[in-house]
């Protein structure tokens, strides 16, 4: 670096200029005026407002990690007004005459000059002259005359300065005085409360549109089809500028709208940026608009392809970056488009779609495309109250094309007519159909009985059994006309073996096969000799001749692409995919095929999610070509229970649930604007939505307490009095202590035990307080146990069944507080039998009675009948309720409880000192003075009201702090390892390596702390590329044996770095284990990718698919597929903006790129062939 360009500074902006001043009518030069400019000291690094000068032409596109994002939409943005206004207050103060005696910010201040203080009181001549025209004995009427006395009395009571707080030794005639002022002026009406504001408006589309062509004579875009009702609304919305939110059926047309916002940008020369979840979805999308639009892009993890487009085809991690470090492509966007935003359930990648909506200017529109969910209206809400604009949800009613689902239970070329209906197009489902498959199935099974033994085939049948029923299964449809088919399968290795197990069938004519093999020679052509021959590319290649194909991540991006092309074209008959190929992607067929209802979701397996079976049996029925679409699940093993069946087809899909969370990039990104918060992020997500929402509730209630606060008269606490708010405080601590030791016992195993039928128990609900009863039928539901008790209460004066019981004494003695002073009728003892919850036993005692609970709930029913209302009690029942009363009257101050660290043997620690603090409280309670005074209940009265209002200020407080965001604490944590480890300082500013940090896409830390510690400087670049894999690799494996001492210590070493960052956040509170960091990364391919790095990847034994011998199925995508996710921060213009990088570090970088120069400059790698 040259070190005198550390002597070139930048000239400071000019602030103003000379405009000159012309006369009106003959534009004379008559003066100059100098004006102030606006924005001239605003950068793309010091300031968030879109009126900020465009940042270089070079990171127009994805912008710089040094610069500021765009104010996101929905929050208040400061205006330059208020900032002028600011600095012209500032600029007001007098440093030589105010500054000692007015503060900063205030009108007035202190007058220190000397007072003359032999002049009376004004306050005391005020008090004479109130006093005179009042008789203390008068009433209502007196008062309304003294008041209305013209002269100085009623102006008096007007400027009498207000008493904050009563005098301990008020005279009555002073109280006197203040009261009546006060009730001379009328209380002012309670304000009305604010309309409900509406943000998730849902669109009626039973209706035509009939109007649609005069509301819009010249559509931006026009099919060759009539648009449905829900594409008519959403694009008359789409014209206002509206946002929208389309949750429609599978292959319903959601794509229409999307192509119409699209057009629209186009005509308005603004952007439009369409994101979808997986790079598939993105590659299909970039060929169909291109072909529609022209002017299209695409920009992937390893592909940019046309960024000037005016629209922009890209993953929602791309869009992220883009906003966090102030893309200047962020100015022209108008639309931002999310395709299958049911997505965001995503448990890894749902975050991504939460911080984009929030990060979003305030001058994009959205477009939200979605299956049909449950809360799409909520998730609408969240949206409109974050960007404070309504969002319209437009859902449809039914499928355009409707499925009909069946199960196959046939396995050879004789029962390949076992096709049984389950589920009709009507959404009927067939019991008949169900138990004429287990027939079938059962019939088959003991015929293989007979003639193998009793062993039963497994659900799961090797290749062999696969064969079988694969064969017979598209015989069957394609006798039916009933092809193309996907099948879906949940494993990448299954699709391989049952796609290559079918070697005798061949779907496809002469034409077709010339068709394919052209088309073959055109896509392949662009690659080397060598490359034609991967072992992966021939099997695919004699696969697709015979219209089979197989679509996984695990296939090499430029094949995935063939085969949808192909399949399109509908050449491919039978495709073999997982789940992927359902997200979104555009290729419906006739049938859709299920292998397995089962998967296995990365920790277990279970059965198919309604919200996942309907988004790949949506694949099915091709709208304008079927009728109806075909389902069919495989029951190679046992039929599924009929239960399990009808949850999954007929069940809800699953809700659109938040899955956000902190991470180490969103914090450093927002750390580093000053006028950006992390909690507002936290604030604004939608985890935080149910709790957020009434926040203007809350604080219009907040007011109204405040208010009524205010007007409240304070309580005596003098003399005697003098210990009333600890009384009162002593008591609510020592309810809650006990309500505390009571959950405790409620959830312990000696506690439930003890409740066993005749156990007699204290009961404390809405309807009774402090009644004994007696438990007569212990029963358990889903959630918590529920107690038959009966229970002792008055006798009812009246027939009103919402009568409600004695309520707690109004003003507690220490008799109350203290003991469970025991409910007694005060007439005719009666009886009750009620069901009680956990939290309605208020005690357990020691006694236990003989009851015979099942005479006792059949006679209580049997008088519960009109006919029997009035037929006196049984013997059993007369017996409990004696012995009830006369316990009751026995033991008035509260009867034995079981000791719960004695009796119940609860050693919690929470239980131990909750006992101990009890009793402390209960002396206390004990000797308190305030309970004397004659005042006492009226004072207590006044200071429980005061109490529970500030008690509820409080909780509305909290509730509008940051204090109640679910993720503060984890918060604090994740700060404390950043300035643990240097990257943020004890005020929170970023340093350097937090800004290097924030370019990372992934393991942010680690790989800041690999650059920094010069950790791999020592090896060699394609050695370096190899240890890097194991961040980005998604196949876990062990590294083996065989690998050279080198990379063994390389691997150690990340390790070691990886080890010491987990024991960091391990220190500042994190949950996450050292064990379960270390285990994030992946070193099974380090191996493979030293090969490739190398150029030696053509000397290992590979099979037909191409898996590398020894690598446990690591296909040979996988090496490719990561140089996309390695974060490309590497690349030269970021690391331009942040300083001198490691020397390794770009050798590191160039090494992992060359770890595909097998590849480079062709498109095996590439992940578009348009």
């Amino acid at each position: 670096m040259d070190p005198w360009s550390l002597l070139a500074a930048l000239g400071a902006p000019v602030p103003s200029d000379l405009q000159a001043q012309r006369h009106p009518t003959t534009g004379q030069i008559l003066g100059y005026k100098e004006v102030l400019l606006e924005n001239t000291n605003l950068s793309a690094t010091t300031s968030l407002s879109l009126r900020r000068p465009p940042g270089p032409a070079s990171q127009s596109l994805w912008g710089n990690p040094t610069q500021y994002p765009f104010w996101p939409g929905g929050m208040d943005e400061p205006s330059i007004t208020d900032l002028s206004t600011r600095e012209e207050a500032e600029e007001e103060i007098d440093f030589e005459k105010d500054l000692l005696t007015v503060p900063p910010g205030f009108k007035k201040g202190v007058d220190f000059a000397p007072k003359d203080h032999s002049a009376p009181a004004p306050g005391l001549l005020s008090l004479s002259r109130l006093l005179e025209p009042l008789d203390l004995g008068g009433g209502d009427e007196d008062e309304s005359e003294a008041v209305g006395q013209p002269g100085g009395a009623q102006r008096d009571v007007v400027s009498a300065p207000p008493c904050s707080a009563p005098l301990a030794r008020a005279s009555s005639l002073e109280d006197l005085v203040l009261k009546e002022a006060s009730t001379a002026v009328a209380p002012p009406e309670p304000p009305k409360p604010p309309p409900q504001e509406e943000w998730a408006i849902p669109v009626d589309v039973t209706s035509p549109v009939g109007d649609f062509y005069r509301l819009i004579p010249q559509p931006a875009f026009q099919w060759a089809f009539e648009p449905d009702v829900f594409q008519k609304q959403a694009i008359l919305h789409l014209e206002r500028h509206d946002s929208v939110f389309v949750a429609a059926h599978t292959s319903a047309g959601k794509t229409v709208v999307a192509e119409y916002a699209i057009a629209l940008a186009q005509k308005h020369m603004t952007r439009t940026i369409y994101t979808s979840p997986i790079k598939a979805l993105s590659n299909q999308k970039f060929r169909d608009f291109r072909n529609t639009f022209g002017d299209v892009g695409l920009l992937t993890g390893d592909v940019q392809l046309h960024p000037e487009a005016s629209c922009l085809i890209m993953t929602t991690e791309i869009l992220r970056s883009m906003l966090y470090s102030g893309s200047d492509v962020i100015r022209d966007l108008e639309w931002v488009i999310f395709d299958e935003v049911h997505y965001i359930n995503d448990a890894e990648r749902g975050v991504v779609w939460e911080e984009v909506l929030i990060m979003l200017p305030d001058h994009v529109s959205i477009i939200l495309l979605s299956a049909t969910v449950p809360n799409a209206l909520e998730f609408a809400d969240w949206i409109g109250r974050l960007k404070r604009r309504q969002i319209y949800v437009i859902s449809t009613v039914a499928r355009p094309v409707p499925l009909e689902h069946y199960l196959f239970t046939g396995n050879s070329p004789k029962t390949q007519g076992e096709l049984f209906l389950l589920l009709d197009s009507r959404g009927s489902f067939h019991t008949k159909g169900y138990y004429a498959a287990v027939e079938a199935k059962k019939e088959r099974m003991s015929k293989h009985a007979q003639t193998f033994g009793a062993k039963q085939p497994t659900n799961q049948g090797g290749p062999a059994q696969d064969r079988g029923v694969y064969l017979s299964l598209l015989a069957s449809l394609r006798a039916r006309e009933q092809l193309p088919v996907v099948v879906f399968t949940f494993s990448r290795g299954r699709c391989d073996e049952q796609a290559s197990g079918l070697t005798s069938l061949d779907l496809t004519t002469s034409s077709e096969k010339s068709e394919i093999h052209l088309f073959l020679q055109r896509c392949l052509a662009r690659l080397r000799g060598s490359d034609r021959q991967l072992p992966q590319v021939l099997h695919m290649s004699e696969l697709l001749h015979r219209g089979l194909g197989v679509h996984h991540s695990g296939i090499l991006p430029i094949l995935k692409e063939i085969v949808e092309m192909l399949f399109s074209r509908g050449l491919v008959k039978v495709l073999f995919a997982t789940e992927t190929f359902a997200m979104g992607v555009n290729m419906p067929a006739r049938t859709v095929v299920f292998d397995s209802m089962r998967k296995h979701d990365g920790s277990t397996f279970r059965d198919l999610l309604p919200g996942e079976y309907v988004q790949m049996a949506g694949r099915a029925g091709r709208r304008g070509l079927d009728p109806t679409g075909t389902v069919i699940l495989l029951c190679k093993g046992r039929v599924p229970e009929m239960a399990d069946l009808h949850r999954m087809m007929m069940g809800k899909p699953s809700q659109l649930q938040s899955q956000f969370r902190l991470t180490y990039t969103m914090i450093l990104n927002l750390l580093r604007v000053d006028a950006l918060r992390v909690e507002d992020m936290m604030k604004r997500s939608f985890s935080e939505f149910p709790s957020r929402k009434d926040s203007k509730a809350h604080e219009q209630a907040l007011a109204e307490l405040t208010k009524r606060l205010g007007a409240l008269e304070e309580p005596d606490v003098t003399g005697q009095l003098v210990d009333l708010p600890e009384y009162y405080s002593w008591g609510e601590e020592l309810t809650e202590t006990r309500s505390l030791i009571q959950r405790r016992i409620m959830e312990s195993v000696n506690g439930l035990k003890s409740l066993s039928v005749g156990r007699v128990v204290v009961v404390k609900s809405r309807e009774h307080h402090n009644a004994l009863g007696v438990i007569l039928q212990v029963s358990s539901t889903s959630t918590s146990r529920v107690f038959t008790t009966l229970v002792l209460c008055d006798k009812p004066m009246s027939e009103d069944p919402q009568q409600k019981g004695p309520a707690s004494p109004d003003v507690p003695y220490p008799d109350d507080l203290v003991g469970f002073k025991l409910f007694l009728p005060e007439g005719p003892c009666d009886h009750t039998v009620a069901k009680l919850q956990p939290g309605d036993v208020a005690a357990i005692t020691t006694k236990v009675l003989r009851v015979n609970g099942e005479k006792i709930l059949e006679d209580f029913s049997k008088r519960q009948q009109p006919k029997f209302k009035k037929d006196p009690p049984s013997a059993a029942v007369t017996t409990a309720v004696q012995e009830l009363l006369r316990l009751a009257q026995a033991h008035l101050a509260g009867p034995p409880t079981l000791d719960p660290v004695n009796d119940l043997q609860l050693k919690d620690v929470s239980v131990v000192e909750g006992g101990l603090r009890a009793r402390k409280l209960e002396e206390l309670i004990r000797g308190a003075q305030c309970v004397h005074s004659p005042r006492f209940p009226a004072q207590y009265v006044k200071l429980r009201e005061r109490m529970q209002i500030q008690k509820e200020m409080e909780r509305l407080r909290f509730l509008l702090s940051d204090q109640s965001l679910l993720l503060l604490p984890e918060y604090h944590q994740r700060v404390e390892v950043l300035r643990t480890l240097g990257y943020v300082d004890e005020a929170g500013t970023v340093k350097l390596a937090g800004r290097v940090a924030c370019a990372m896409s992934s393991h942010e830390l680690l790989l800041t702390e690999l650059m920094f510690d010069n950790a791999l400087s020592a090896l060699r670049p394609e050695e370096i590329a190899a240890l890097l894999s194991g961040l980005v690799c998604q196949s876990p494996g062990d590294p083996g044996d065989q690998l050279p001492s080198t990379l063994k210590q390389g691997v150690e070493r990340v390790q070691a770095v990886a080890k010491r960052i987990g024991e960091v956040q391990v220190a500042c509170g994190l949950n996450q284990t050292v064990e379960e960091f270390v285990g994030e990364l992946n070193f099974g391919l380090v191996e493979v990718v030293y090969e490739w790095a190398r150029g030696m990847v053509s000397s290992w034994g590979v099979g037909p698919w191409g898996w590398p011998a020894g690598q446990g199925g690591a296909t040979q995508a996988c090496p490719i597929q990561s140089p996309p996710r390695f974060p490309h921060s590497l690349s030269p213009s970021w690391q331009g903006s942040l300083g001198p990088p490691r020397a390794w570090w770009c050798a590191a970088s160039s090494a992992w790129l060359r770890c595909v120069a097998h590849f480079e400059g062709r498109p095996v790698w590439w992940a578009s062939l348009c």
